[in-house]
């Protein structure tokens, strides 16, 4: 099915998804969507996320993708199910395939949550992992400056290496958890400092990996995947700098990004 596949996010973050979702679908076309102008939307009211992501499905729609990946962990848990139920075509989430994806790492089921305030208050992972397996222990800690130090493309060095120690401190005091969900897809792009703070006993789990996984078997039973030879071109829009998302995501794909635009959302909002 010759239709592209929408990412969305509040920033650069889901841009870690979209990378796995190439490499795993590598004939299926993507359009990210990064809310960068108004991200971070960890410290937004639930009112505000559910306004942003809509404004950004609408973009989606006109564009005609054929499913939807809402790569940022707040949006998920705020509105995944609202967008399900909306929705004409599959939405998948991160938080659920994150979730999964620890519970088969984890040797002891103590396992660590790091995300934003709405994700880690929303308690959405807590519940996703007790869905699953009710014998969980969980302990969640919100990193409030790391997506604006990942948004400031601050990725390495001292500065970056001070902040990420000082933030998990508290996490690092449960010494009992062996795998640490990266709850904003915005972490993975800091993922080697998170794992030196923590040490190399800790597993670090992103959602990217399984929620690709995710999309590949929806659309594989559902008969949309594209069948045909082709070299997909993404296209990459951002509501903010074209140039920092830019640097950022020829930074983590390792090569040069075709195509980014900027877009301005919230014309058309919603009631």
């Amino acid at each position: 099915m010759d239709q592209p596949i929408g990412v969305i996010d509040s920033g650069v973050g889901g841009l870690t998804v979209a990378s796995e979702l190439m490499r795993q679908l590598p004939k299926e076309e993507l359009i990210y969507l990064g809310d960068t102008l108004r991200c971070p939307y960890g410290p937004r009211t639930c009112k505000e996320v559910i306004q942003f992501t809509w404004e950004m499905v609408d973009f989606m729609l006109s564009k005609r993708v054929k499913m939807l990946v809402v790569a940022c962990n707040t949006a998920t848990a705020f509105t995944l199910e609202q967008l399900r139920q909306e929705l004409p075509i599959p939405v998948i989430g991160v938080i659920k395939p994150g979730a999964r994806a620890a519970i088969k790492m984890s040797q002891n089921l103590h396992i660590g949550v790091i995300g934003t305030e709405g994700t880690i208050n929303s308690k959405a992972y807590p519940n996703a992992l007790k869905d699953i397996n009710s014998n969980i222990h969980v302990n969640d800690l919100a990193c409030t400056s790391f997506v604006p130090m990942v948004e400031a493309g601050v990725l390495e060095g001292p500065e970056a290496f001070k902040i990420v120690s000082d933030t998990l401190t508290p996490m690092k005091e449960q010494n009992h958890i062996d795998t640490l969900i990266l709850g904003c897809t915005h972490y993975p792009l800091i993922r080697p400092i998170i794992q030196q703070v923590m040490g190399d006993k800790v597993t670090l789990i992103s959602s990217g990996e399984e929620t690709a996984l995710q999309v590949s078997t929806i659309l594989g039973y559902q008969k949309k995947l594209f069948n045909g030879d082709r070299a997909p071109m993404h296209q990459f829009y951002t509501t903010g700098c074209v140039e920092v998302f830019e640097e950022i995501a020829n930074k983590w794909f390792e090569r040069p990004v075709a195509r980014i635009e900027n877009i301005s959302l919230g014309v058309g909002t919603r009631k």
